[in-house]
């Protein structure tokens, strides 16, 4: 079963509550270079938690930050346990429908991959996994929700949620320009309601595979540490955001793949080298590549600094995919680019892609395009984004999409609250029951 726990949530103090938009900050691998430059200036903003500044000793530094925090009241424990209900307001380009993705933070049991309650459809990289063991290790803290997705058909949580935020605790406008909103939940008969809800449940890793995994190895660690594990320590937990699945407003946004630092990189030998695999058919505007690959399998946008192209692989070509996949893996656009250009093309390895330094990913066509003519990338790979069917075909599967294969919009954010695994922080009152 997937059991989940409400939080006594770490908050910044009511005064502090006012400029909570200047306190928060984007995740750990989207945050850009620029916007942490222009965070960290902010003294007691949550990228000093999050992505903490100090190289080796950026952990430690940030678990001292963490405690001069609690001990002068900038960061306040919420004196009862809650469902944290997190509400994000969107549009999306060339609409002006506003959307709203409906969800609730929780603690949820780190299960084993090989359990099978929580799926993951991604691939990691295993540098910024252990960047977020150090963290999570020092502070005790998760400082932002990963993404899950459960299934409620009937919506039968939502009047909960949507009753809940008659009375939010924090409202902004993020840096995607998402109106955030969060409120709590603290009547244990509603709780009661959303646990065995989730009980039964096999959870989708939509977002966060890295701190998911990070917060999966840390437990294991104290588990073989600890001579009187129980399963109920604040280690065996994570922070998790829970969306439904069966909701309108769940959108999947592309990633596309940016390649630099390739010796004797060459246009001309790269496409001599694909013509056998791809069809190849020259574009004279870039931005038109979104609407030349839009619903064609296995086609992609290639950028160079001067020239585009629409690649698509040859139908008879997918015979010829080597790894050892299943169908459902195998099909995939994404698994093909790696493959016939990435593997074959490039000579990066299926088992290098993961930490390879010639592999960059960007969500935004336009920074793709910039980073080509300033030179600072040889070639972009443009993508389409995949379905929710496929995401879940996948997980079936037992297996995993390459690295990056999907960008559930909008993005999470860190600040509004944190979630302790430390014991005495973690540990429910006893006038608590469910």
């Amino acid at each position: 079963m997937a059991e989940i726990k409400p939080i006594k949530a770490w908050r910044y103090n009511d005064k502090l509550q006012k400029q909570i938009e200047n306190l928060t900050s984007p995740l750990f691998d989207v945050v850009s270079p620029k916007q942490r430059e222009a965070l960290y200036k902010n003294p007691l903003n949550s990228i000093h938690l999050s992505v903490p500044l100090g190289g080796t000793e950026s952990a430690d530094m940030a678990a001292e930050r963490l405690l001069k925090w609690k001990k002068e009241g900038v960061l306040v424990q919420d004196p009862l346990p809650g469902i944290y209900v997190y509400y994000q307001y969107f549009t999306l380009p060339g609409s002006s429908r506003e959307m709203v993705r409906k969800g609730f933070i929780t603690f949820i049991k780190a299960y084993d991959w090989d359990e099978k309650i929580i799926l993951r459809h991604e691939n990691t990289i295993p540098q910024s996994v252990n960047g977020r063991i150090e963290v999570l290790d020092k502070t005790q803290l998760n400082v932002s929700a990963t993404h899950g997705l459960y299934s409620d058909p009937d919506f039968e949580l939502e009047e909960y949620m949507d009753e809940s935020m008659k009375s939010p605790l924090g409202e902004l406008e993020d840096y995607q320009g998402v109106r955030e909103v969060v409120s709590v939940i603290h009547d244990a008969k509603v709780i009661k309601k959303f646990i065995d809800k989730i009980a039964p449940q096999q959870i989708i890793l939509a977002d966060g595979h890295h701190r998911y995994e990070g917060s999966l190895l840390y437990r294991k660690k104290m588990m073989e540490q600890n001579p009187n594990h129980t399963g109920q320590e604040g280690y065996n937990y994570h922070m998790m955001y829970l969306t439904n699945a069966n909701s309108d407003d769940l959108r999947i946004l592309p990633t596309h793949r940016l390649i630099k630092n390739i010796p004797d990189f060459s246009e001309s030998e790269i496409l001599e080298k694909i013509k056998d695999d791809f069809f190849i058919k020259e574009v004279e505007n870039p931005e038109d590549i979104h609407e030349i690959i839009l619903g064609k399998q296995w086609a992609f946008g290639l950028l160079f600094k001067d020239n585009n192209y629409k690649i698509r692989l040859k139908p008879e070509k997918i015979n010829e995919l080597k790894w050892n996949f299943p169908d459902e893996v195998k099909s995939l656009d994404l698994t093909v680019l790696h493959y016939f250009f990435v593997e074959k093309v490039l000579g990066i390895k299926g088992e290098e892609q993961r930490s390879s330094e010639n592999i960059e990913f960007e969500r935004n066509f336009t920074a793709c395009t910039r980073k080509l003519f300033s030179n600072e990338v040889q070639c972009a790979l443009i993508t389409k984004e995949i379905s929710m069917e496929q995401v879940y075909n996948v997980c079936n599967t037992g297996f995993t999409m390459p690295q990056k294969s999907t960008y559930f919009y909008p993005k999470t954010i860190c600040g509004f609250l944190f979630g302790s695994i430390q014991e005495d922080e973690f540990e429910l009152p006893t006038y608590f029951r469910l």
